[in-house]
């Protein structure tokens, strides 16, 4: 039996590489059921001010084929922003996030307001060496 029977995670999925399997593993390790909200094209451009290689549909069809992914979907900024809209759309009981957001305001904030739902947090810690931005470095320096 598994930690949690919903889980949820966010992400852009840009240039999917090991560390977004390695990611996703970890979180269908712990539930039943995974759920994985790909952030939008307009996140990716208003918000991170970068312009993504793939295209939200290309990277949900990605996310979506993983044999560790029971669900793909799209997440709107809304819900990125506030992750008590995430949790009303997508009823998980488990959030999964990358371990560089534990202690800050923000998520102190929101795992206060899931306690009251019987939600958790787990926090995960990130793929050393490997990232999209690195790989997009490599590549405009061949």
């Amino acid at each position: 039996m598994k930690k949690y029977k919903v889980g949820f995670t966010t992400g852009v999925f840009d240039l999917f590489h090991v560390g977004h399997l390695n990611l996703l593993e970890r979180c269908k390790s712990m539930c039943d059921y995974l759920i994985v909200a790909v952030c939008g094209d307009d996140y990716v451009t208003q918000i991170k001010k970068k312009t993504p290689v793939f295209s939200e549909e290309d990277r949900i069809r990605i996310i979506g084929a993983l044999k560790c992914v029971d669900e793909a979907s799209t997440i709107t900024l809304e819900e990125i922003d506030d992750k008590i809209k995430a949790l009303e759309r997508f009823h998980f009981d488990v959030l999964f996030s990358g371990d560089d957001w534990k202690g800050s305001e923000r998520y102190n904030r929101t795992e206060k307001q899931f306690a009251e739902y019987g939600v958790s947090i787990e926090y995960l810690p990130y793929t050393k060496g490997v990232s999209t931005s690195r790989i997009k470095e490599t590549l405009r320096n061949k």
